[in-house]
């Protein structure tokens, strides 16, 4: 009776979400350009990436009418890639951002992130920071194909975790190399003074959408839920699943929050060529707009109805579950463009091996 005043309220809560629409975190894909070739990259990036970095000028002109709408210390910008070290005026952008009242950060895979870029991004203002590590050695250097990152990886978790006023989490990817290893994994990590770390599954979009081994079992998601339950018994290090989907029973117990997909509610981004869009692995079919032909804000005013309405995912082996009103079609990463399928359901897979 508990659980289903606290969905009920839950419900509530994301519909008043939804109608207000406030923007609190906004992606800008700096650049599609990477210094890894990572198996279960989203977005395809390569070192030779022909698409052009976005000027930052460009950038900002069109975020700066949203300091008429917001405090726009209330908005994060994370400036995510491809790899945001590559560009070399990452500092002078977080700064601007910064002059201009935006709180930022970044999304790294550490391969680059050396001492001296370490602290001139502190100096320029950077709040937070997202950092890969997907596994103990093998592992995380075979999922981003390269024998250095995971070394490089931990030099650059070292220097994060030794600033105290940087608000940090570490993110890992979990697939069937490294799903029996988390919990020496959960305990590298504790040794290095990490105090958050989240657990994704991956999606089968971009490089990952035809590679069998990155996708986890049924038997193995319900393995990965119950790692988590556990770990967050030990408080020296908060755990948590990822908002990629309705988790049934482990609502509450694998997170601290019920299942809230926030992609054009929330979150928008603005990608490398101008798009507007949510989150940047959302299918490119939902974009809503572009930079350099539509008023930023006007379209996060005014577009944005598919997600903000989804009535529109209530078919397939949505249309009759049980757990729809919560859930509502999961994460929008998981649905094509043509909105005419999902690619996987996280809690049905679980409930087949119960």
């Amino acid at each position: 009776m508990r659980n289903k005043f606290l969905q009920f309220i839950s419900r509530r809560f994301k519909k008043n979400e939804t109608a207000l629409h406030e923007l609190m975190y906004l992606f800008w894909e700096c650049t599609r350009r990477c210094n890894l070739k990572c198996l279960h990259c989203g977005s395809d990036c390569t070192a030779d990436c022909e698409i052009p970095d976005m000027p930052f000028d460009d950038f900002l002109k069109a975020i700066l009418p949203l300091k008429e709408m917001y405090k726009p210390n209330t908005i994060t910008v994370a400036i995510t890639g491809g790899e945001p070290i590559l560009r070399k005026d990452l500092p002078e952008c977080g700064k601007k951002l910064r002059e201009n009242g935006f709180r930022w950060g970044i999304v790294t895979n550490g391969y680059d992130y050396t001492p001296d870029i370490h602290d001139r991004l502190l100096g320029a203002g950077m709040g937070s920071l997202t950092l890969s590590l997907d596994g103990l050695e093998p592992s995380h250097n075979w999922l981003r194909a390269n024998n250095k990152s995971f070394t490089r990886a931990v030099k650059a978790l070292d220097l994060i975790t030794a600033s105290t006023r940087l608000n940090y989490d570490v993110v890992t990817c979990v697939n069937q190399k490294n799903i029996d290893e988390l919990e020496k994994l959960r305990k590298f990590l504790i040794s290095r003074n990490v105090k958050a770390w989240r657990l994704f599954t991956i999606a089968p979009i971009g490089r990952a959408a035809d590679n069998e081994i990155l996708q986890l079992t049924p038997p193995q998601l319900k393995q990965l839920m119950e790692f988590i339950v556990r770990s967050r018994a030990d408080k020296r290090m908060a755990v948590t699943f990822s908002c990629e989907a309705w988790l049934g029973d482990y609502e509450l117990a694998a997170r601290d929050t019920y299942f809230f997909c926030r992609a054009g509610i929330q979150i928008a981004s603005v990608l490398t060529d101008g798009s507007i869009s949510a989150c940047p692995n959302i299918n490119r079919d939902f974009v809503q707009g572009n930079i350099y032909r539509d008023n930023f804000a006007d379209v996060w005013n005014n577009r944005f109805e598919i997600m903000r309405d989804r009535r529109w995912t209530k078919t397939g082996i949505c249309l009759d579950c049980k757990d729809y009103k919560n859930c509502l079609g999961g994460a929008m990463h998981l649905w094509n463009g043509k909105k005419d399928g999902i690619m996987t359901c996280i809690n049905q897979k679980i409930e087949s091996v119960r």
